[in-house]
């Protein structure tokens, strides 16, 4: 399944919002604008985004609790980060990085900046709609935790975590341990998990948080061919 490319720009500026809304559209990209931080806390918790642009002073909360919070949890924690900002102090720029901006992009803002430093950010976008693009999957996987285990089925698995149909769900938040089946007669991909969201009465998103270098090599190993398989259709489809 494609991953499209999102963009979330907060800005308590409407005219801001408006022409980066209109520059990121140009190039393909889904835009979701907001002039008020409140309503991207629980964005940036429950939804991935391919880049994000904050508004480095605003009313509480700023660019800079907003960055914060993307990297402290979520879908969010590697996503490119924009910091918009009419400060270009030394203090200012140091606060940003250190609260996990990427790249600052200074007002007035130009619009041959903006398309010129989102290509500068197209290699870490496409990197990250890699880790999170999901292939339909159906593969055994059990799930322990501190009072036992239990047997599920996956019903998609991306390199950053899968959706697993199961007996019963674990409350958003709990930790699993996750033993990943996907070849008949070879070892489980084993690594602990992240209870991230919960659909219906017994499906649940796990984002897997604590894979090994070795078995992150070993599903992206296993995935790459699939995701290609199913880009190369999808080309075919719209071509």
């Amino acid at each position: 399944m494609e991953t499209p490319r999102r963009a979330l720009i907060v800005d308590d500026d409407p005219a801001v919002c408006e022409l980066v809304q209109s520059v990121l559209t140009s190039t393909g990209m889904q835009v979701l604008a907001l002039t008020m931080g409140t309503d991207a806390t629980a964005l940036l918790r429950d939804q991935k985004f391919s880049v994000l642009l904050f508004d480095l002073r605003m009313p509480p909360p700023d660019g800079i609790a907003l960055a914060r919070q993307a990297r402290r949890s979520g879908f969010n924690q590697t996503t490119p980060i924009i910091l918009l900002s009419d400060d270009q102090s030394t203090a200012a720029v140091s606060e940003g990085f250190a609260a996990g901006a990427s790249f600052f992009l200074y007002k007035p803002i130009d619009k041959g900046s903006l398309l010129k430093l989102m290509r500068a950010t197209q290699g870490a976008i496409e990197h990250e709609r890699r880790r999170f693009r999901r292939v339909a999957l159906q593969s055994r996987v059990r799930l322990s935790f501190d009072n036992g285990e239990m047997e599920g089925e996956t019903i998609d698995v991306s390199l950053n975590g899968m959706l697993v149909r199961a007996p019963r769900q674990f409350p958003i938040g709990s930790t699993v341990r996750v033993s990943l089946y996907l070849s008949p007669g070879k070892k489980p991909i084993v690594g602990s998990g992240l209870v991230v969201r919960t659909l219906g009465e017994n499906r649940m998103g796990i984002q897997l948080n604590q894979l090994t270098m070795a078995e992150s090599g070993r599903l992206h190993e296993f995935l790459l061919p699939l995701m290609m398989h199913e880009g190369a259709e999808a080309h075919a489809v719209r071509t």
